[in-house]
């Protein structure tokens, strides 16, 4: 598997430089559409400026629309629609951009034999002139009910005539369950030979996501621990902040089990769980997550309900009441009574050698509280009779966190003996962060995939059978949600944390979603805003979770207590003197950070309204943050003064409490 990028990392990496992309003609089929101008067009300009595009390259662009060559390279290049505004690198080159949209040509057609004997003759001309040897690539960048077409009649215009290879890009969704995925592949393969098919999901373009097999097979330190009698649980998640961004005509047709799970989610199950491939050739590392696929538990209709649960959002409000935004059902071209499934939280079980008995944990929605996606390896604990008669009240489980997006990087995260003459443990983080370690620019995803195809590197595609594999797990949670009465919807507001259902899965197993607070996160405080990546880190280590029962304060007015609240699932009521509510705080907000400046009574009274999982920072850790950093103390006291009102000296604010 040959991955493009340049990087300026340590000199100790090897000089290996990867190949040009080999030439060829790419023919794009909706190449006016949002696919080409927002990703396809941008990833071409990556690889041309990290010299990796071969100068033996021309892209087709083709479609119903009528345009000129001149004007589809304008509309490509576009300030506002066009790569100028979508491009990923930190300074724009003119030169590249230039060259490469010269490289750039339309020809009207539609789906029919005759439209495509003449865009036949049009690449004939460009593989000639462009000295592509024969070398065409299809990009279908079309929805999935034209693919049959598109195959026949380019089987049919005899394109698979000639010298050279000839491939094609199929988009995703491929298929839209089962039985439709059987009959496109069906469909396909009557034209076209497995091997000239890459089924695409951009997904498996990420850094982070190929860097799965790179971290387990390069790191001998870890696969001996990757199996049953070491690790207690995996979790991949999967949260998106926005919301179905006016797609909701296709979104109601779709979900997230089909948008999410069975493609993206499922392909990075495979990567965190199968077995050590025989080689890194294509063939072998599918083999491998196709027997993993095969190996996931297929739910009969009484189980799905037992191990997956779904949610849909509603409006969020403000204090008093009034929608600021509207809910799924009243999102554009969606069913006012709509039952498609915005989130979803699924426990799968691999019935194989190595993972029998661990579960494995799914979850992912829109509108929530933030976006990111993270695979979180939880360990078993060690035991805790050897700590007795110690300080230590108990142990926590050892983690290594994947973030994929939109943070990329690793996280150890593992417990350490606190300074000091008795036995104390503090969570530690051993961290590797992309942008630090690496300085090469950002990818779309879609780079890796158009360079590998171009070379005939099938390795981060998918097979046929790996397709019929994910659907066959999906598909009896498709047939029991169509006949089965769907739950409450909507079930959980925007921003929040998703539905009560999804922690209730983990909580019957006795277990927890492990939340990974981000940076972002941190920073919607206005105590942290702007703060430095490397406090953060510290504050985010510091937190330790609480739970509050429906109806029980929190905080009670007049009461001097030091610790800041973060709301992780459920709502607070912010009472005055009179016992009357003034505020409403829920998923993802906070309250008392002043707590962690200043220790004085508190202002005012705060009530779990519903059960409530909190995230709690407590002042002495947060003084102990800034002594191991002394370099950000004058800053966060400034962000004190400047923004709290409060005037601190370092010494008076690090000085340590006598009841601590």
């Amino acid at each position: 598997m040959v991955i493009p990028g340049k990087s300026e990392a340590s000199s100790s990496v090897s000089e290996f430089v990867n190949p040009l992309s080999e030439p060829c003609v790419m023919v794009i089929f909706g190449a006016s559409g949002d696919l080409t101008k927002r990703l396809l067009v941008p990833s071409l300009y990556n690889l041309a400026c990290d010299d990796l595009l071969s100068p033996n390259f021309a892209v087709l662009g083709t479609g119903r629309s009528k345009l000129s060559n001149e004007a589809f390279r304008s509309s490509m290049a576009s300030e506002t629609t066009g790569l100028r505004a979508f491009h990923t690198r930190h300074e724009f080159d003119e030169v590249v951009s230039d060259d490469l949209l010269s490289r750039f040509f339309f020809e009207s057609a539609n789906i029919d034999i005759e439209s495509f004997k003449g865009l036949k003759k049009t690449v004939q001309a460009l593989d000639k002139k462009y000295q592509a040897g024969g070398n065409i690539l299809f990009y279908f960048a079309m929805a999935p009910r034209f693919f049959g077409a598109l195959c026949e009649n380019l089987y049919k215009a005899g394109f698979q005539e000639g010298s050279g290879w000839k491939r094609i890009i199929v988009e995703k969704p491929f298929g839209t369950n089962l039985q439709s995925a059987l009959a496109l592949n069906q469909e396909i393969l009557q034209y076209w030979k497995e091997e000239q098919i890459y089924r695409v999901d951009h997904y498996l373009g990420k850094e982070t996501v190929q860097n799965l097999l790179a971290f387990r097979f390069s790191n001998g330190m870890f696969e001996p621990l990757w199996n049953k009698h070491h690790i207690d649980n995996i979790q991949f998640n999967v949260c998106e902040a926005v919301d179905v961004q006016g797609r909701g005509g296709y979104y109601d047709q779709s979900g997230v089990l089909r948008d999410m799970m069975q493609n993206h989610m499922f392909q990075m199950l495979s990567y965190i769980c199968m077995e050590p491939p025989g080689s890194f050739e294509a063939d072998s590392i599918r083999n491998e997550k196709a027997k993993l696929l095969e190996s996931v538990r297929i739910y009969t209709d009484d189980e799905v309900p037992e191990n997956v649960v779904r949610g849909q959002y509603g409006p969020a409000y403000d204090a008093h009441g009034g929608v600021v935004q509207s809910g799924y059902r009243e999102e554009a071209d969606v069913d006012p009574q709509s039952k498609t499934e915005t989130f979803a939280a699924a426990k799968l079980h691999i019935d194989n050698l190595r993972w029998q008995g661990v579960p494995i944990y799914l979850r992912s929605g829109k509108a929530l509280w933030k976006r990111s996606t993270e695979i979180v390896i939880e360990f078993k604990k060690p035991p805790e009779t050897l700590f007795k008669g110690t300080g230590v009240q108990n142990l926590t489980s050892n983690r290594l966190v994947f973030h994929i997006q939109p943070f990329q990087g690793i996280d150890l995260l593992f417990q350490a003996k606190t300074p000091g003459p008795t036995m104390q443990l503090q969570g530690v983080d051993m961290s590797f962060n992309y942008g630090e370690a690496f300085k090469s620019s950002r990818y779309t995803g879609y780079e890796v995939m158009l360079y590998a195809c171009s070379r005939g590197d099938a390795t981060l595609f998918s097979r046929g059978d790996l397709v019929e594999a994910a659907w066959r797990i999906a598909q009896p949670l498709l047939d029991h949600w169509e006949v089965a009465s769907a739950p409450e919807f909507p079930n959980y507001t925007r921003n929040s944390w998703g539905p009560k259902s999804a922690y209730e899965l983990l909580e019957k197993d006795g277990r927890r979603w492990f939340e990974v607070v981000t940076p972002d996160v941190l920073e919607e405080s206005p105590l942290f805003e702007g703060a430095d990546p490397l406090l953060l880190s510290a504050v985010i280590l510091a937190l330790r979770p609480m739970t509050v029962a429906p109806g029980e304060t929190i905080i009670r007015q007049g009461e001097v207590s030091t610790e800041m609240y973060f709301i992780c699932r459920g709502e607070v009521d912010v009472l005055d003197l009179k016992g009357e509510i003034v505020n409403q705080l829920q998923d993802g907000q906070f309250f008392g950070e002043v707590a962690l400046l200043l220790t004085t009574a508190r202002t005012a009274d705060v009530r779990a309204k519903t059960l409530c999982d909190l995230f709690v920072l407590n002042q002495n850790d947060f003084k102990r943050i800034l002594r191991d950093h002394p370099q950000f103390a004058k800053k966060i006291l400034q962000v004190a003064k400047d923004r709290y009102d409060l005037a601190l000296s370092v010494n008076e604010f690090m000085t340590p409490r006598s009841d601590a």
